[in-house]
């Protein structure tokens, strides 16, 4: 019997790729839900192809489009919209995995619906943890759900650890780790004068040189507010304290993340930058199977490059560590801040350089708590960094701004 799989986020570059490795195993995975934001175009192509019993629209138009352009193919597909549509396709009985895919904060509440129905969850929102990690982990724990990390870093992590330390709950160190090497390529901006980053354009910003995602996740990337996002959800995944990670920028994308071991190895996963590879071993694990991804060719590589990330170019990656040793709610300002920066700078009303700015008063002027465990809690303290951070937006996201 097949697996039955809700995609959350199937239009995004995380669902387009697990799409492409489900189709190579029809004998093990079927789709049982698709679900997207506002692309309908796409999402319509989606449903024709895989012919799910569900899809969902999160904006309620949209959903409606969707509905009666289906309807006019007289493709049997139920379509549900909102966030009410997104939980239960989450959290169906025939659905036995979620691809967590949604980005930013919108991917929360589906990804806790799916824990709380004890899913298999292939985790590629790190926006859910960074906000409510330790009411996700302690969800998982409790309705037996199991969670694999998806992206690339973390995934990597989880292949390097031994498979007694895998959702084991015990300390890393009792397992001879000693350091967790999270590995960045630097974005498009790790040699250029840093003078000149105010300047950066969004159409630069979201061009990478080695990963093809989205607009959000590529200017994060530039930034390193990515890196500092999957600081904190390693955090969580391994139940570590920040003391333990640290980044190394390492431009090939070759080298995803190590492990140091306490007799002295370094365990390291390697392979081409393509979300597949982590995709289909969070699918099959603990089993492998094939991803598509061509084999990596040493000889083409040729070298590896490692450096240390400096911090006044990439002042993102700064307040991720800073929020950390803050605690309580700082991660929840932090990463609302950032998204609501990141579009601003998107739509042209902010600079590059003034969306560490919007972030760093944000996180300066907001009443920090000292825990955030329920999930009214962190959606009420989200709320108030959004506002908090759109006025920082209004009046041009300046230091200056008292």
């Amino acid at each position: 019997m097949t697996q039955g799989i809700t995609l959350l986020g199937s239009t995004g570059s995380i669902g387009c790729s697990a799409l492409d490795v489900i189709a190579r195993h029809p004998e093990r995975y079927h789709v049982t839900a698709l679900t997207a934001n506002t692309d309908v175009d796409q999402l319509e192509q989606q449903c024709l192809r895989w012919r799910p019993r569900y899809a969902v629209m999160c904006d309620t138009d949209a959903a409606e489009q969707l509905r009666q352009r289906l309807h006019s193919a007289a493709a049997e597909v139920e379509v549900l919209g909102g966030v009410e549509g997104l939980n239960r396709v989450a959290s169906l009985t025939e659905v036995e995995t979620v691809v967590a895919g949604i980005v930013g904060a919108a991917g929360l509440l589906p990804a806790l619906a799916a824990a709380e129905a004890g899913k298999r969850i292939l985790l590629a929102n790190k926006e859910a943890l960074v906000m409510s990690g330790k009411l996700f982990m302690d969800t998982v724990k409790q309705h037996g759900a199991v969670l694999l990390p998806v992206d690339s870093e973390h995934n990597a992590i989880f292949q390097c650890l031994p498979a007694q330390a895998h959702n084991s709950g015990s300390d890393l160190r009792h397992h001879g780790i000693q350091r967790i090497l999270l590995t960045a390529s630097g974005g498009p901006f790790l040699t250029r004068d840093i003078n000149t980053l105010a300047s950066v354009t969004p159409a630069q910003a979201v061009s990478h040189p080695n990963w093809d995602m989205g607009h959000k996740i590529s200017v994060d990337s530039a930034t390193m507010m990515n890196k500092g996002l999957e600081v904190i959800e390693a955090c969580w995944l391994f139940d570590i304290s920040e003391e333990m990670i640290e980044v190394v920028i390492h431009p090939q994308s070759v080298i995803h993340s190590m492990a140091t071991y306490s007799d002295g190895s370094v365990l390291a996963q390697l392979g081409n930058p393509d979300m597949r590879t982590p995709i289909a071993h969070a699918l099959a694990w603990p089993e492998r199977i094939d991803s598509g991804v061509e084999p990596l060719d040493l000889f083409e590589v040729a070298k590896l490059e490692f450096d240390k990330p400096d911090f006044r170019r990439f002042p993102c990656l700064q307040l991720c560590f800073d929020a950390l040793r803050m605690g309580g709610s700082a991660s929840i300002v932090l990463n609302a801040a950032n998204e609501i920066a990141v579009a601003a700078f998107l739509d042209g009303k902010i600079t590059f350089s003034q969306i560490s700015d919007v972030i760093e008063q944000s996180l300066a002027r907001s009443e920090l708590q000292p825990a955030a465990d329920t999930l009214q809690a962190i959606l009420t303290i989200d709320a108030d960094a959004r506002l908090l951070a759109q006025e920082l937006v209004a009046k041009g996201g300046s230091r200056a701004v008292v």
